[in-house]
């Protein structure tokens, strides 16, 4: 069997580019999310410098929680990523006020944990075409002293993108999965992944078992057998693409109730969290590890290629030779 010819080239520059499917259905302009993790700028601040870019107002939810609403965008959110320092839920709902005793705990908890968690800014859903004008907010981290994975050996920060659903229908959300299934193993050896994420919990493989059954070009359940699959090998969050917010939301009677996770937050996207935030390093941009989701998405609209592929990774499992897959890969979307 033949490599089957090229659908999408290597990603070369820092211009964003738009995925097969820039709208949804009924017409609006898809969004997409972006997390960015990092260390070294106190949440007050960083709120102050979302507001200075994206104007809006700012409003204190606690002292490592802010929450910057009315921006060109809609609400940005800066916190400590560790719950047990903010007294709300996670979906900012207080059960009841805390008495000063608590509030000075969960500041003291804050306090510890900001020397080795990470501070994330939650971007407000930005439409895809639109999405490098967030590298604005990268300069601003970085030139105010901003760390990403870069900064320290332990260090494991990442760069989370939410793309909203083109359509939520099974073969689209099957297409993306085998799709980045594939290209998975050359994302990896593409993107130079730190040390640090590569041995943290937080963006797991897939097993090879469950790459076996959906690559398979004859695999083809409804949403709810492509769900039951997904939850009975993966019953974790901790994977590269977490599939958990998009399943809740589209079945979630299909989760035997990992869907109830109070971090699983439910929406229509996907939750790719592979990349590495480097917001210190000189020059980066979140644009490069965008483009390498279109190219996902590329190859997941065009079916004959994703068949082709899919069968040549099996013909490699069986020969052992799975090791080579990234550089077949990259042989694929090499530019000439």
């Amino acid at each position: 069997m033949t490599v089957p010819t090229k659908a999408v080239s290597a990603v070369t520059h820092f211009d964003p580019l738009l995925p097969p499917e820039p709208d949804r259905t009924d017409g609006r302009r898809r969004r997409v999310g972006v997390e960015i993790e990092y260390a070294g700028l106190a949440p007050s601040e960083t709120a102050r410098l979302v507001r200075y870019i994206f104007g809006g107002t700012v409003r204190a939810q606690d002292e490592h929680s802010f929450r910057i609403e009315g921006t060109l965008y809609g609400a940005f959110t800066v916190e400590l990523d560790m719950l047990a320092a903010h007294p709300e839920g996670p979906d900012g709902d207080r059960a009841e006020k805390p008495g000063p005793l608590e509030e000075r705990l969960r500041a003291a908890v804050g306090d510890v944990g900001s020397l080795v968690m990470p501070y994330e800014i939650s971007c407000p859903p930005v439409p895809v075409d639109e999405i490098a004008a967030l590298d604005a907010l990268v300069e601003g981290l970085r030139r105010h002293g901003a760390m990403g994975t870069e900064g320290r050996l332990f260090y494991a920060f990442g760069l989370h993108f939410n793309p909203e659903l083109a359509r939520p229908e099974a073969d689209p959300i099957i297409d993306v999965m085998k799709a980045y299934l594939l290209l998975s193993p050359w994302l990896r050896e593409d993107m130079g992944i730190d040390i640090a994420r590569r041995v943290a919990p937080f963006v797991h493989r897939f097993p090879e078992e469950y790459a076996a059954l959906v690559v398979d070009p004859a695999y083809r359940p409804d949403l709810e057998g492509f769900a039951r699959d997904y939850v009975r090998l993966n019953p974790t969050r901790n994977r590269e693409l977490d599939l958990f917010p998009l399943l809740a939301c589209l079945v979630p009677d299909a989760l035997d109730g990992c869907g109830r996770d109070p971090l699983v937050k439910t929406r229509p996207t996907w939750h790719w969290r592979l990349p590495d935030s480097r917001v210190g390093q000189p020059d980066w941009s979140i644009v490069p590890d965008w483009n390498r989701w279109v190219q996902v998405e590329r190859l997941a609209s065009d079916r004959w290629a994703l068949n082709e592929l899919g069968a040549l990774w099996q013909d490699c499992r069986r020969e052992r030779a799975l090791a080579d897959w990234p550089r077949v890969v990259g042989r694929w979307l090499a530019p000439g």
